[in-house]
């Protein structure tokens, strides 16, 4: 069965000091609205934001719950360095984690750097929509999200009730 994704929007959210200060170009942001536009995706939203908790909380509950976006692809702030914040954020928007889709993509990422295993990046629900943290850099959210693209119709099409069988497709 497959999945029309045009029926799905999708936003982008990355997370910088320096980029929200135009001090630095986000380049991982702009590679993933360009790659959900190819897939199909209709685009509701792109931002760059400081990594601070409140302001990543708010902007992901304000795509979710007003704008109704079905897939949010944050980049940024998923490290262990003192700013990295994006999953603690993350833990206070989220209804139920998909822990699967982080672990996909730490296992793939592991095969090329052993750096992956400091990532803290989340998957989650937050009513019918998907949100996914990734890397920061251009390079890993390529990575990162290629992992994930074969599967993400399906897991849209399924929070968003569809009755298709998983084992199918």
């Amino acid at each position: 069965m497959t999945i029309d994704t045009s029926r799905f929007s999708f936003a982008v959210l990355t997370m910088s000091d320096k980029g929200s200060r135009g001090e630095r170009e986000d380049t991982s942001g702009p590679y993933l609205v360009q790659l959900f536009r190819k897939l199909g995706y209709t685009e509701k939203a792109y931002a760059v934001i400081p990594d601070k908790v409140e302001q990543i909380r708010e902007k992901l509950i304000a795509w979710v719950d007003e704008d109704k976006v079905d897939l949010i692809i944050t980049t940024g702030g998923t490290g262990v360095a003192p700013t990295d914040v994006t999953p603690e954020a993350m833990a206070d928007v989220i209804e139920k984690e998909i822990p699967g889709m982080a672990e996909a993509m730490r296992a793939e990422s592991l095969k090329k750097t052993p750096n992956a295993v400091l990532s803290r990046a989340m998957a989650g629900i937050r009513g019918r929509s998907l949100i996914i943290n990734l890397p920061g850099s251009e390079k890993a959210a390529r990575e990162n999200i290629a992992v994930l693209v074969p599967s993400l119709a399906h897991a849209l099409d399924k929070i968003q009730g569809g009755t298709s069988d998983c084992g199918v497709g």
